[in-house]
């Protein structure tokens, strides 16, 4: 998907790479063959060949691209860097930053959920982030990015980001995380079925009374979130990846089901 990608470049916005993908140019080599001709000012073909330059220098690094992208189409980077991409979720103690705190923070790599737990082992995170390259969420934009940076004060988040609350909207759908998990076919277990973020919080008062019963159920809720944020964005990356397909005319060479290259 990455280097089918032409939206970075400057001159080109959604229209131009759908004209330019139907005429079967898709790919950044094709691209720049193809600027023998196009734009037909030298200064700024010349000013495209020195895009795609950087594009190709910075083609393992997805913070790059995280930068030059439009927000709305960051979710191309999914399939490329998937092999070093980390699912994300907070539970804290409140919605606003200031006067609450982080309980719990989430973080799956596709295979393992890995839990950071206020008074145990939340200064070993940064380190952890460190293993990702992109980093996915559902309304972390607002939310669990912010919260994180305001309670590690030294940290800066390099990874680029994927909020798949716009990625969803883009494909019609409304509501919080929990709400749309069915129309994608997840079924969270029975006894966290009907938990919400408020019974969250409940749930660390009671860990920090003594229950560590209450501690396990909220972290199998926290893990539900972030293993679930996984199978939205690999649906939702097939869903969008055909929808390009289509509008390119069925030439683009994806394969939604193929695996990353590692």
């Amino acid at each position: 998907m990455l280097e089918n990608t032409f939206l970075h470049l400057p001159f080109i916005g959604p229209k131009t790479e759908i004209n330019l993908w139907r005429q079967g140019i898709l790919t950044w080599d094709q691209l720049e063959l193809h600027l023998d001709h196009w734009p037909s000012s030298s200064q700024n073909r010349n000013l495209m060949r020195s895009y795609l330059r950087q594009s190709r220098e910075h083609r393992d690094q997805a913070a790059y691209f995280h930068k030059v992208l439009p927000s709305a189409e960051r979710w191309r980077l999914y399939r490329d860097f998937r092999h070093s991409c980390g699912f994300l979720d907070i539970e804290t103690t409140g919605t606003a930053i200031y006067g609450h705190e982080i309980t719990v923070i989430g973080l799956y790599d596709g295979q393992q959920t890995h839990h950071f737990i206020n008074g145990q082992n939340m200064e070993e995170f940064e380190d952890a982030l460190e293993s990702y390259d992109l980093l996915v969420t559902f309304n972390g934009s607002r939310f669990d990015l912010p919260f994180i940076c305001g309670s590690f004060r030294n940290l800066q988040i390099r990874q680029a980001h994927i909020d798949l609350l716009h990625v969803v909207r883009r494909l019609g759908y409304r509501g919080g995380l929990k709400s749309i998990e069915p129309l994608f076919g997840i079924a969270r277990p029975p006894e966290i079925r009907e938990m919400s973020g408020y019974e969250a919080v409940v749930l660390w008062h009671e860990y920090q009374r003594g229950s560590s019963d209450a501690l396990q159920k909220l972290l199998l809720y926290n893990e539900a979130d972030v293993v679930n944020l996984k199978i939205i964005m690999d649906t939702a990356w097939e869903r969008l990846c055909r929808e390009l397909e289509l509008a390119a005319g069925r030439l683009l060479p994806i394969n939604p089901s193929a695996q990353p290259n590692v």
